[in-house]
Order: C-alpha cells, then structure tokens, then sequence
C-alpha cells in the first residue's frame, strides 16, 4: 500500500464509526467472522492476519460463556467447528477458551486433498476482551451479537466493553431487533440500524418504484445482503401467493435514499468476488464484508 492510501486509510479507520467519516473513494473492506474464508472465524491469528491482508475493519461474532464472559464464537453448539460439544452459554469461559476453534477448518490442495491443518495446530476460542487486546486501537471493530436472552449478553458485552475503554472504536449489529434496542440504550453505545428496519425500507422502495418516502435519519448505519434469496407471499381473500425471488435491493434509487441524511453509511455483506465487488463499488457503498480479505485485496487492486 502506498503512502497516500496508507495515510487514507488510517484518517477514515480513526474516524469510522463516528458520522464524521470521510468518504473513501472505494468501499472499505470489513473481514467476516474475522476472515472465515482465509483462517479459524472469530480468532485471534485470523484477526491479524487480516489486516495484514488489507482488512481496514474486524467482524466479530460474540456469544456469552455460562459465567458470563463474552467470547468470539458464532455457532450455537461448540461442536460445529471446535473439538468440544455443547451449547456456548452452558459453558464456562475456561471451558471456551481451552476448545480447539480451528478442529473443523479444513483445506484443500490442488489434487483435491482435504486436510485440517489446525488439528495438530490448536488455535483457541478467545474472549472479547483479548481480541480487542489483540488488534491495534485504532482499528474498527463491528460486533455481531448473534445469542439471546438479550439483557444478558448485551450486559455482558457492554461491561467488557466500558472496561476496555473501546466505545468508540465498536459498532454492534445483531439480526435480532430486541438486541440492538437494547445496546441502543447503553448510553456510549453505536449500533446499526434493525434489519429489519433496513429490509423494509429498501422493500417501500423496490416496491414504489423506487421513491422513497422513508429515509433512514442522519447518521444511521444500515447493513444486510448485496443480494438475498428472499419469500414474497401475496394475500388473497381466499388464500395467498409465494414466490421465490433473489432480492437485488441495492439498487441507484436505493442508495440515493439511503443517503438522502447526512452522515448515512451502507455496509453490504456477502461480497466474495469482483462482480459483487464492482457493482458494490459503482453504487457507491460505504464497506463491504467479505469472508476472505486476502482474495478481495487482489480484486480491489484489480479493480483500479
């Protein structure tokens, strides 16, 4: 990276969660579940090692341990990826914490041989308070709440997080509305808007013919798909109608309103190749989240 854009890049991550944000000529690259498509999701080396690839924002996903300590893990049950069994909140953090998180992440050479390199190579569950500890203060990071019931992981999170004196370089997202309202109320907190505030809305204006009649407020940050395989069910008096459609929501029109506040920013998830990189960068998105950084560093300088 040279030195102008280093420099670009610093001044934007410094500012980014506040409606102060520069605007970056090209979307900002968010690593998802920390770079799942490069390494382990949600631990620490991945964390690193996304940045060195190019990464200017971290994504983590954040449950809380039976004791009451947040951890980075996304699935309910420990077995998923690790070589542990059991659901997240019936364990304790040392529980967690001493679980291979990379037992299942598995690679493929070019022969098509399938192998689990951090099998003989453990890389651990960590903690929210040692990942933040673990990347550069002055890097962004989105925390997806993704565990219910809601009072007590967003106590939790936000206790780690006052400790840690890391409000201001956090925003939090979660696909359930109760969590973000409830964050929302933490008095130093940032969040995203609901989904599915953000879902209907840019539904009114797919539907209105691109009008929008509900723009989100100054200083909002909205996230959801680029694209999304999505039900339409039409009600009849005597029954109804379902179609399966892939919602491509982000649209001209949409991004127009989305912008229409001041201070507004769009981060759009599941972009993993040039098109989706092109048509997010051509509409004008603010960050793009992407399960590989070290693939969309090559595509964002192809790109160019």
């Amino acid at each position: 990276m040279n030195i102008v854009n280093n420099g670009l890049r610093l001044a934007v991550c410094a500012a980014l969660l506040s409606v102060s944000l520069a605007v970056s000529a090209d979307p900002l690259i968010a690593a998802h579940r920390g770079g799942t498509g490069d390494g382990p999701e949600n631990t620490i080396p991945t964390l690193q090692n996304s940045l060195k690839h190019g990464a200017d924002i971290l994504w983590m996903t954040v449950q809380v341990s039976s004791d009451g300590i947040p951890v980075l893990y996304r699935p309910a049950d420990v077995a998923a990826l690790t070589d542990g069994k059991g659901v997240v909140n019936s364990l304790t953090a040392a529980q967690l914490t001493a679980l291979n998180a990379g037992y299942m992440y598995s690679a493929t050479d070019a022969a098509g041989n399938k192998s689990y390199p951090y099998r003989q190579h453990p890389v651990k569950v960590p903690t929210l308070r040692d990942a933040l500890r673990a990347v550069p203060a002055s890097v962004p990071i989105m925390i997806d709440m993704k565990q219910l019931p809601a009072e007590v992981l967003v106590n939790a999170v936000a206790k780690v997080i006052e400790e840690e004196n890391a409000w201001q370089r956090v925003r939090f997202y979660s696909t359930d509305a109760d969590v973000i309202a409830l964050m929302a109320k933490q008095p130093k907190a940032q969040v995203f808007e609901s989904r599915d505030a953000t879902r209907d809305r840019l539904a009114r204006i797919a539907l209105n013919g691109g009008a929008c009649d509900m723009p989100p407020a100054a200083g909002t940050w909205s996230g959801i798909e680029l694209e999304r395989k999505v039900t339409v069910v039409e009600k009849f008096t005597l029954g109804e109608g379902v179609s399966e459609v892939v919602a491509h929501w982000w649209t001209p029109a949409a991004m127009k309103c989305f912008k229409s506040n001041p201070g507004t920013r769009v981060m759009v998830f599941g972009v993993d190749s040039a098109a989706a990189y092109r048509s997010a960068q051509q509409l004008g998105v603010d960050v793009v989240m992407t399960d590989s950084p070290l693939r969309m560093k090559a595509l964002r300088e192809s790109a160019k």
